[in-house]
């Protein structure tokens, strides 16, 4: 019969198997799918060359009806999609097919817990986020953009909340669809999302109930946010919205996920 007195001293003997601290867990997983993002393709061009390409050209063509500095109104419109390319559709595709391939039902049978593996998707994605915006940011300052420290500072925040929003939805589709449809619905939303966000920028153009009704989809919500962000101005009416969309999102996310 065993005591306490028994038993070694921890370590004594190798290997000492336990499990990793929860941070080395996420990180281990973040990075992982941040390699994997930034190795594709496909996400690479919907979630960066597409947003600079937009930049650039709405800044320069001859477009009118965007006011004499036009690039402070572009600026804030491509951030939008480029967090909606990067949160929303790049992640719902990436988790349908992660789903189809069995790749979610084999990290969900390791230790990682569903936290781990979901938090690690959100990091990975945040941090594309910010990359995003910084290059973007450059671009927008070199073709004439000037924000103010406050502007940036607000404009961060917004874009943070966008993020949540946009990921939850992301999480939410690609959860629980199966992959070619979450392909297809992904990106018939995107371009969908994409025209309803263009009557916020046209609203001296259109109905103002119709540049109201534009701003309760959250593509639309998050463009007049950052617009008035960089004024120094608080958007109430987007900002909720975009909340409600992320509480309804993850709610029905962590309900609804399936790893296979």
């Amino acid at each position: 019969m065993t005591t306490e007195t028994d038993r070694f001293a921890p370590g004594t003997f190798t290997p000492d198997p336990r499990p990793a601290p929860r941070a080395a867990m996420l990180a281990a997983q973040t990075r992982m799918e941040l390699i994997l993002l930034l190795r594709n393709g496909e996400q690479l061009l919907l979630t960066m060359f597409i947003p600079i390409a937009l930049l650039i050209g709405l800044t320069l063509l001859p477009i009118s009806g965007l006011g004499e500095h036009r690039v402070d109104r572009i600026v804030p419109a491509v951030m939008m999609v480029a967090i909606m390319s990067t949160a929303f559709t790049g992640q719902a595709i990436a988790v349908g097919f992660d789903r189809r391939y069995g790749a979610l039902k084999r990290l969900g049978a390791t230790a990682l817990p569903r936290w781990g593996i979901v938090g690690g998707k959100c990091a990975a994605v945040l941090i594309v986020v910010v990359l995003q915006s910084i290059l973007l940011g450059l671009i927008g300052v070199a073709l004439g953009w000037r924000p103010s420290l406050g502007g940036l500072v607000c404009g961060a925040a917004v874009i943070a909340l966008g993020t949540a929003t946009f990921a939850a939805l992301g999480l939410l589709l690609g959860g629980t669809l199966k992959a070619e449809v979450v392909l297809a619905l992904a990106n018939i939303l995107w371009f969908v999302m994409l025209g309803t966000s263009s009557l916020v920028f046209a609203a001296e153009n259109v109905p103002h109930w119709l540049s109201l009704a534009a701003r309760v989809v959250p593509s639309g919500a998050l463009a007049q946010a950052l617009e008035q962000a960089q004024k120094l101005t608080v958007d109430w009416y987007g900002l909720t919205v975009l909340t409600a969309w992320g509480l309804l999102a993850a709610t029905l996310a962590t309900r609804w996920f399936r790893f296979e």
